[in-house]
């Protein structure tokens, strides 16, 4: 999830309400209890930054990635075109 939410936010600002709805997309059921202490501790570590905005009366937190973000994205890249060669790789040694 870490990476997925990584990808959103290099893409476009995100709120935990859109990033919840867009990893239900992809088979994740998460609750809020588990998005947002995530999204916290990936702003914690560097990965992500935020700014709280009012929207419809509510305060609002929109997070993007930051350039330490950008960093593990480029090398999870990497890592998943590693495995996605090794997986799509014809392999006659297994029949």
């Amino acid at each position: 999830m870490r990476i997925h939410i990584l990808y959103h936010a290099g893409n476009e600002t995100i709120y935990g309400v859109w990033m919840m709805s867009e990893l239900k997309k992809h088979g994740y059921e998460v609750s809020p209890g588990t998005l947002y202490p995530l999204l916290h501790n990936m702003e914690k570590e560097g990965l992500l930054k935020s700014r709280k905005e009012v929207h419809e009366g509510r305060v609002r937190k929109y997070y993007r990635i930051t350039s330490q973000g950008k960093e593990v994205l480029k090398k999870a890249r990497e890592k998943v075109k590693e495995l996605a060669q090794e997986i799509l790789r014809e392999d006659k040694s297994y029949g």
